[in-house]
């Protein structure tokens, strides 16, 4: 049974800065690529950052670059995700995503990933 947790959501200032945690089990979690996708109130769910199984691969939303940061320990099967300089924009539910078998290198599509976690809430206020 493969699980995915996420942690380290919660109320932060605009301009703050939070770093979510998705701790896995159940696969081996080196050998696939990892990905956090977010979805707001009343819109669809999207591509935050993805990392290659070994993290020397990432892929960032345009809206998210320069700001986040996606890494993974491999040693921990967790994957993270720094998210700085806040905005009030990125207020969502964050979820953690296991790729695909033989999906190896970070991709924005959600089908390309088939187990997810059951997301965390970050709020950023003004």
């Amino acid at each position: 049974q493969v699980q995915l947790v996420e942690s380290g959501g919660g109320l932060v200032q605009a301009g703050g800065s939070l770093r979510l945690s998705c701790a896995t089990s159940g696969r081996a979690f080196s050998t696939y690529a990892m990905g956090w996708f977010r979805q707001a109130p009343g819109k669809e769910r999207e591509f935050v950052a993805a990392v290659s199984w070994r993290g020397a691969t990432t892929l960032y939303a345009d809206s998210v670059k320069g700001r986040f940061t996606i890494s993974r320990d491999n040693a921990k099967n967790t994957v993270y995700l720094e998210m700085n300089s806040l905005k009030l924009e990125d207020t969502a539910v964050y979820y953690c995503a296991v790729a695909r078998e033989r999906v190896w290198r970070p991709t924005s599509e959600g089908d390309m990933y088939d187990y997810w976690g059951q997301g965390t809430q970050v709020t950023v206020s003004s």
